[in-house]
């Protein structure tokens, strides 16, 4: 049976979209040759495949498409880069079956340039046929939120840019049919470098009020009392709050592997997150300190290990670096986290608390470090004998914060 449309890679960006896609009546055709770390409940697959979902490895399903959008993973790559094996593995197999007048957009976290100077020549030599000419190609950044109940990608604008004006109103057809507004870009360079100044926005802010978060505590400043403040002016500032270090699939981005220039800001506020995990690390041994105990020896509990509220993505998370670093010091280190049943770190897999209460009440420390939805946190700052914050989520004066 043919699909209008094949989504090539089930990851954080490929679900989302296949989900999309049938939700709005569109047969979809989700592919993939490899791991990925999508994840559906069961019920959430039926519900799918009664809209017309057909997950498949069979690369000769794609031959049968309209649109095939390429949301392979760019994970972060030994020299720093973003790594596009798999983009390559997807748009060479595509490219064997590509048949005119199909459009293909690529969705990955990608640098500019991506599309026109490493995807279009896979396409073409593979295929045979010319972009622009005989098929269509454009580039759309992924605007995905996962767990973001407020923004649906019905709801959220989708920015396109093609390689001629023809590829990108077929993309934008395509589009159209997903959400309420389309934004055409100049072209795909402009396209990918929007996907580069959002997701670098997102981790130069953070760094700024992390590092108003270790400069507040010196000064011994209530900084979640002066966001609460700061975020009354209606112009000119947008609130983001400091945590314990910046996890996802949204990498920051520098360029200084790809065009030998580096985005300074974008730099520096890369070394301030990654150093957060070690902040927190240093807070929890200080307050153990200061309450007469010693890391070695302590037992810490760390409460939501994921990298984001009420989901169980781990991608890039802090939690596992925090653990490492309280083991190295001596401490027993147990967790708790409703979306992750099993934990390893250090290759040693990590105690988990079944009971929640007893487990905090028994614990010398316990570290909030995801403020998932269950956590009773009041209830939580009455029985741990002691609790570090690092997401201002306690009640005001029930806990230490970050």
């Amino acid at each position: 049976m043919p699909a209008d449309l094949a989504v090539i890679g089930l990851g954080p960006y490929g679900l989302p979209l296949a989900q999309a896609a049938v939700a709005a009546g569109i047969p979809t055709l989700g592919y993939t040759a490899g791991p990925d770390s999508g994840s559906l409940s069961p019920a959430e697959l039926r519900r799918m495949l009664a809209r017309g979902f057909r997950p498949t490895d069979d690369p000769a399903a794609l031959g049968r498409v309209r649109t095939a959008v390429i949301c392979a993973p760019t994970p972060r790559g030994a020299d720093g880069g973003l790594d596009l094996g798999q983009v390559e593995t997807a748009a060479r197999t595509l490219a064997q079956r590509l048949r005119p007048h199909t459009t293909v957009i690529l969705e990955s976290p990608v640098h500019p340039g991506t599309t026109e100077e490493f995807l279009r020549p896979l396409l073409e030599e593979g295929s045979g046929l010319r972009a622009g000419r005989d098929f269509h190609l454009a580039y759309s950044p992924s605007r995905v939120d996962p767990g973001n109940r407020d923004f649906t990608p019905a709801g959220t604008p989708k920015v396109i840019g093609g390689l001629t004006p023809a590829c990108t109103e077929s993309a934008a057809a395509f589009y159209g049919r997903l959400t309420d507004k389309v934004v055409r870009a100049r072209g795909p360079r402009e396209a990918e470098t929007v996907q580069l100044l959002e997701t670098n926005y997102r981790h130069v802010n953070i760094a700024l009020v992390n590092e108003m978060a270790v400069l507040c505590h010196d000064l011994g400043v209530d900084l979640w009392d002066v966001i609460r403040c700061a975020e009354t002016k209606p112009f000119g500032f947008q609130a983001f709050r400091p945590g314990p270090g910046v996890g996802g699939h949204g990498l920051a981005q520098d360029l200084t592997g790809h065009t030998g220039r580096n985005l300074r800001m974008v730099e520096l506020a890369q070394q301030v997150n990654s150093r957060m995990p070690r902040y927190v690390v240093q807070r929890a041994a200080a307050l153990l300190n200061e309450h007469g105990k010693s890391a070695r020896g302590a037992r810490v509990l760390l409460l939501g290990v994921t990298y984001k509220a009420d989901l169980a993505d781990q991608q890039e998370t802090p939690a596992r670096e925090i653990a490492a670093r309280l083991m190295e010091l001596g401490a027993v280190v147990s967790y708790h986290d409703p979306y992750v049943g099993s934990w390893s770190v250090l290759d040693r897999p990590v105690p988990r608390a079944d009971a929640l209460y007893e487990a905090a009440a028994e614990a010398d420390l316990t570290i909030l470090l995801q403020q998932h939805r269950t956590y009773d946190l009041q209830g939580l700052s009455v029985k741990a004998q002691l609790l570090l914050d690092t997401r201002g989520a306690t009640p005001a004066g029930t806990a230490h914060r970050l």
